[in-house]
């Protein structure tokens, strides 16, 4: 699908808050509140829009540790073997085939160190898991709320 200059003003708009009537979003891009609907609409059908998500600080939840783990697995594992190991580890908030050395890299929150050990712990085990190499979070420079890039 092919985004015009409209469109991605009004996903950038989404981005910033998913919140936003349509009216107020109209008011930005100039459209009318109908006519802003119809394009969600349609970018919603389209699948570039892929759904809505409250954004929590995982401080508020006590989840205050952060860290990437480059996974490295046995032989040439599909991304589908290690996506079925990592999606059962609910301290995963993403994970990533990447290039170089590792197979994928994770993200991981935790609510201290030591349930970012006992985690880890558990990703070891997995059986297609050979080794880990991990980077703890020392602060966060930029946290954008999804993956879109910034217009």
């Amino acid at each position: 699908m092919r985004l015009d200059d409209i469109d991605r003003q009004i996903v950038a708009h989404l981005l910033q808050n998913a919140r936003a009537s349509f009216a107020q979003i109209g008011d930005v891009v100039g459209l009318s509140a109908p006519a802003v609907k119809r394009r969600v609409d349609r970018l919603r059908h389209d699948g570039v829009i892929t759904g809505y998500a409250a954004v929590v600080d995982p401080a508020a939840l006590g989840w205050t540790t952060e860290a990437f783990i480059e996974i490295f697995c046995t032989g040439a594992t599909a991304p589908e073997e290690i996506y079925a190991s990592v999606r059962k580890h609910p301290e995963v908030v993403a994970a990533y085939t990447v290039t170089g050395d590792a197979s994928a890299l994770v993200h991981l929150r935790a609510r201290d160190i030591q349930h970012l050990e006992q985690a880890l712990e558990r990703l070891r085990r997995e059986q297609n898991i050979v080794q880990t190499k991990t980077s703890i979070v020392l602060s966060r420079l930029i946290g954008r709320p999804t993956d879109g890039p910034a217009t």
